[in-house]
């Protein structure tokens, strides 16, 4: 059976859209991750996959000494990925990105294994810009991004099967909900966001009015029901929160910008203001000027319940969404995967 190992991590952004390919091609081939120590592997074993770790070092965007001994733990981690490598014998590595792919994206290539990445962001990330030149393919989720290299391909972006198709009566009832009052969905990634959860914390009783409530919290938060208010601190069934809400107010990582428009749901999104590279408030005003979402800079959560009651009852957004030809790029990845797995130097 072909071997194809995945890498990506240091969040969750890069370890969920590769769960999401590994899913559809796990009985084909064997499927192996490479990555940290960091929430890819809890991710990934969790998924019932064989997991290889190599430590690796994480550019801090501040002049600090710290980056200085990068190169030297970038070697090693590196080092470290081609004994893994040369034991393992993988036929094609797959990489969605994040400081935690690069040992093992940079050992593929110096090793003569063919190595496909995946850009999720308008603008390529670091890890991307390092090892793309020497890539078969960059795959992306925007068709202007993949104009960017000579080896570009547009594939759309990897989301998740299991978020379609969900009944909205049933996860109504999974939530108590009556759905006498339209839902507003709130998250902000796996670990939550203090900013987020804070405004609504304030604005609460405004929007209590007009909205019931599915805050997801984060591992952090504290379960609550009370009234139209529905706080819970981890959902796997990300499914049933989606088909639920009528509004969503979120973070906005690229994952969450195409889930919401491939589901096509009335969003607001806050950017994240600190620890970015400027990706998400980039990727998401790309949107905005397409009419198909509203962005909130953080420094405005003050006008929450202004914001949102305007979104919700928006018609030209609406309009946008309906005609929207933003879907899963899932199938397009695992065909392209398959097919280059398919045409020999298979490694026994």
């Amino acid at each position: 059976m072909k071997h194809l190992l995945f890498t990506g991590g240091g969040s969750a952004g890069h370890v969920v859209p590769n769960l999401a390919i590994m899913r559809e091609l796990r009985y084909v081939f064997r499927i192996t991750y490479m990555g940290t120590g960091g929430i890819e592997e809890r991710l990934v074993k969790e998924a019932g996959y064989p997991f290889f770790r190599v430590d690796c070092p994480k550019l801090v965007r501040a002049v600090t000494v710290k980056n200085l001994a990068i190169p030297f733990s970038l070697r090693r981690a590196v080092k470290r990925a081609e004994d893994i490598l040369r034991r393992e014998k993988p036929d094609l590595i797959f990489s969605k990105g994040g400081f935690a792919s690069f040992p093992a994206a940079r050992a593929g290539q110096k090793l003569g294994i063919p190595v496909f990445t995946h850009e999720s962001d308008l603008s390529p990330g670091l890890c991307t810009r390092l090892i793309a030149r020497r890539c078969e393919r960059v795959l992306t989720s925007f068709r202007e991004t993949a104009e960017r290299f000579p080896n570009g391909c547009f594939s759309g972006p990897p989301v998740r099967r299991e978020l379609f198709g969900c009944d909205r009566g049933r996860a109504l009832h999974k939530f108590g909900l009556d759905g006498k009052k339209p839902v507003l969905l709130v998250f902000g990634g796996g670990s939550g966001s203090r900013a987020l959860s804070e405004a609504l914390l304030r604005a609460r009783p405004a929007l209590s009015e007009k909205f019931s409530i599915l805050h997801i919290t984060g591992k952090d938060g504290a379960p609550m029901s009370q009234g139209d208010y529905l706080a819970i601190p981890y959902l796997s069934d990300m499914g049933s929160a989606y088909a639920a809400a009528d509004l969503v107010l979120s973070r906005a990582g690229s994952n969450t910008l195409f889930e919401l428009l491939a589901l096509k749901k009335r969003a607001v999104v806050v950017p994240l203001a600190r620890s970015s590279r400027g990706d998400q408030l980039e990727n998401a005003r790309y949107f905005e000027k397409k009419g198909l979402l509203r962005v909130l800079p953080e420094e405005e959560l003050g006008r929450l319940p202004e914001v949102l009651t305007e979104t919700l009852t928006d018609p030209m957004l609406g309009d946008a969404l309906a005609h929207a030809e933003y879907g899963s790029g899932t199938q397009c990845i695992v065909e392209l995967l398959h097919s280059r797995l398919q045409e020999g130097g298979v490694s026994e």
